[in-house]
């Protein structure tokens, strides 16, 4: 199974839109997004994180599963990239930020950039 594992604050800090007004509006755009995106992944985990956990309810909804971070994203991506490369699934992280796709490369994961997924919603 493929799996797209999105870095929530990070992609939706990848467009200057306003995101900073209010954060758990762009998350739920986000997550609306993701929702009737067309790629070509068998599932999607949302992760986010502070505030942004204010605009979407944690849990499975269609092929979006969202998850909030008790304590920062980081954390919350890399323990979904062990679970599910653990279930022997092919996992892609779609983050910008180079240490956090360094360490889901290193737990055998591929990493996109925030702006391809941007590109493709």
């Amino acid at each position: 199974m493929r799996v797209l594992v999105v870095d929530g604050a990070n992609v939706v800090g990848a467009r200057p839109d306003g995101w900073w007004k209010d954060r758990a509006a762009a998350a739920r755009r986000l997550h609306e997004q993701l929702l009737v995106a067309d790629i070509t992944y068998d599932a999607v985990v949302l992760v986010l994180e502070g505030q942004a956990k204010g605009g979407v309810k944690p849990g499975r909804d269609r092929d979006v599963r969202v998850v909030h971070a008790s304590k920062d994203g980081d954390a919350a991506i890399l323990d979904e990239v062990r679970l599910l490369v653990g279930k022997g699934h092919e996992v892609v992280v779609a983050t910008s930020d180079r240490e956090l796709a360094l360490r889901s490369e290193a737990l055998r994961a591929r990493t996109i950039g925030a702006a391809w997924l941007l590109d493709q919603l």
